[in-house]
């Protein structure tokens, strides 16, 4: 009973967090106990203890006897969270490139050709793609520093790409094909293992998402 009872709460974790991230919840949306239990068949002491999980990652926000909100966001937050982004991912990345072998190699290929492909499709105008461009986003960007070998690095980092990836997710971000060309350029340094260049155009790539989404009102 106790393993059934963990496993549906880390269900409903994954649930809950994934729609904060994909803006199903709004930010400052308050996260009503009796109405999420039905809409996620869970009980309220489960749901506490998941809200108080998501409150740790910053992603819920406790406010005493009030309850629980989705987290709001701001131009700051979002500037603070690419240079987090920057830093762990650029750190991974040497790394990764140092160490990757040839199975490497495959998944760094393997998730370009699926993001890229996806990118072609939203370059032809198919704007129905943005959850899964998001997805293979996210996985080309792991595969890339995947081989660093630090378990504690991918599992931070994994957290706050999330939090990046919810704001991109909210301001419908998509830059086009300059953002399209740098992940081919990631990919060709990959491979030719020149993390230097890489650490450029990766720095490039964060810092002009963020101001292209506040220079576009993206966000208020």
């Amino acid at each position: 009973m106790d393993h059934e009872q963990e496993t549906a709460g880390e269900v409903t974790f994954r649930r809950i967090r994934a729609d904060i991230i994909f803006g199903r919840l709004a930010p400052g949306e308050r996260l009503r106990l009796e109405r999420l239990r039905g809409e996620y068949n869970t009980s309220v002491s489960t749901l506490r203890e998941v809200l108080s999980r998501l409150s740790s990652e910053g992603l819920v926000t406790a406010e005493g006897q009030r309850g629980f909100e989705v987290a709001p966001i701001s131009v700051e937050n979002f500037r603070q969270v690419a240079a987090m982004r920057s830093l762990l991912e650029g750190h991974a990345l040497k790394g990764s490139f140092a160490a990757g072998d040839i199975e490497w190699e495959g998944r760094v290929v393997a998730a370009y050709h699926k993001l890229s492909r996806m990118e072609s499709r939203m370059l032809a105008g198919d704007a129905d793609q943005t959850m899964a461009w998001k997805h293979y986003d996210r996985e080309f960007h792991h595969a890339l520093i995947s081989a660093c070998g630090s378990r504690a690095l991918l599992e931070t980092h994994g957290a706050i790409f999330d939090k990046f990836l919810r704001y991109q997710v909210l301001a419908v971000l998509f830059r086009g094909a300059e953002a399209a060309d740098e992940h081919k350029t990631l990919l060709e340094c990959a491979l030719a293992r020149d993390a230097q260049t890489a650490l450029a155009i990766l720095d490039r790539h964060i810092v002009v998402c963020v101001d292209y989404t506040v220079a576009n009102g993206l966000l208020t």
